[in-house]
């Protein structure tokens, strides 16, 4: 029996990079311990199935020391204060995944002879939230008049992630690696990331957050595509004493960009409860609740305390009604939504003409067999094309 020789802290180094501990791999790896503390080498197929179980190229763990990762992007991320140290394998993968889909779709663009869009870095730090948001507002069309005809603040959100996408920006919301759903995405590690682009801008919204805090985050990501910056956040209705410039500011414009300030004090009643105000303010503006109780706190009509405890308790709520409503979705409409639908389309397009390989379209897809290929054309609209 063929063993191999190698670093066993490169061994450590892969099982704590996935955040697994020992235990967790012990039964499927039982000489774990061994190779750990180098007393016995691992067989090159128990290798294989390692890499495999700890989400790492089988080159790395024949390296002679633990590689230092980084993210690709800026981390706005803070806790305390501090930034997020390192970042895990399935956040790195979904960076490089969407990286890869925002670098083929730039070709696509500019191949196709598509116009920079002028929206993207036009503001700046310095720009005021209210004129900031106003522009999203118009470039949208996401205004309170449109909104008005939404019958939920669910359907504000759809409607929200469909206009983001007809003025040009890839949007994609996912809560697992691809489609992987063994790997499902930290929410405590990050909310959403923007790859700000003049041709191929692009968020992500990480789909293991409720859908009432993934209108906030969409809306947070918009404003760094505002700024022209690539970064990843944690951010959240909630202010957050420490927390970078560039992230408060985001969070300004998002909340702006939402419930204009100017028009939700016109709407405020003194008279009336919390709970009566949240139920009111949230069908009136048609965003969920935690956003209209971030504007509350924002027009000082409650104060911190009353603020942290009412959001405890709508969070809870509000997971508990996505919870009942869960029905599993339809998986092409799954997948579209993991992907875009406006990268979807042009990938799929772009295949069936013959520009794009097929198991290049197939990895940037996240599938794997030609059936589900042609039910994603059929999801798309492309389901006559003459070569399927």
């Amino acid at each position: 029996m063929l063993r191999v020789s190698l670093n066993p802290e490169l061994l450590l180094w892969a099982r704590e990079r996935a955040g697994l501990d020992q235990a967790a791999l012990v039964t499927r790896f039982k000489k774990l311990p061994e190779w750990e503390d180098g007393r016995l080498k691992p067989t090159l197929k128990q290798l294989e199935r390692y890499a495999r179980a700890v989400h790492v190229p089988l080159g790395c763990l024949f390296l002679k020391s633990p590689p230092k990762e980084s993210l690709p992007i800026t981390d706005f991320r803070t806790i305390g204060g501090a930034v997020v140290q390192r970042p895990s394998p399935n956040l790195l993968d979904t960076i490089y995944a969407c990286q890869e889909r925002q670098d083929w779709y730039q070709d696509y663009a500019k191949i196709s002879g598509f116009d920079e869009l002028e929206f993207v870095g036009s503001a700046n730090l310095a720009s005021a939230p209210t004129s900031v948001a106003e522009e999203m507002r118009k470039e949208t069309g996401f205004d309170l008049e449109t909104r008005k005809n939404f019958r939920t603040w669910s359907e504000s959100l759809r409607q929200l992630m469909k206009k983001v996408d007809q003025i040009g920006v890839l949007i994609m919301v996912n809560g697992v690696v691809n489609n992987n759903t063994q790997r499902k995405l930290s929410l405590a590690e990050f909310r959403g990331f923007a790859l700000s682009d003049r041709y191929a801008p692009l968020i992500f919204v990480n789909g293991q957050d409720s859908k009432s805090a993934q209108i906030f985050t969409l809306a947070h990501e918009l404003a760094h595509i505002w700024l022209g910056s690539t970064g990843l956040s944690n951010n959240s209705v909630e202010p957050i004493r420490h927390t970078r410039t560039e992230e408060v500011w985001c969070n300004s414009v998002a909340a702006e960009f939402l419930v204009p300030m100017k028009d939700f004090q016109s709407q405020l009643d003194q008279k009336e409860s919390l709970e009566e105000a949240l139920d009111r303010l949230a069908r009136r503006f048609k965003v969920s609740t935690l956003v209209v109780l971030r504007r509350l706190y924002d027009a000082d009509w409650i104060d911190q305390d009353i603020f942290r405890a009412t959001l405890k308790q709508q969070l809870g709520r509000l997971q508990e009604l996505s919870l009942r409503r869960s029905s599993g979705g339809n998986f092409y409409h799954t997948n579209i939504a993991r992907v875009g639908e406006r990268f979807a389309r042009a990938l799929i397009s772009n295949t069936l003409e013959g520009f794009t390989l097929y198991k290049d379209a197939y990895r940037m897809l996240g599938v794997r067999k030609a059936q589900t290929f042609k039910g994603l054309v059929q999801k798309v609209g492309l389901e006559n094309w003459h070569n399927i």
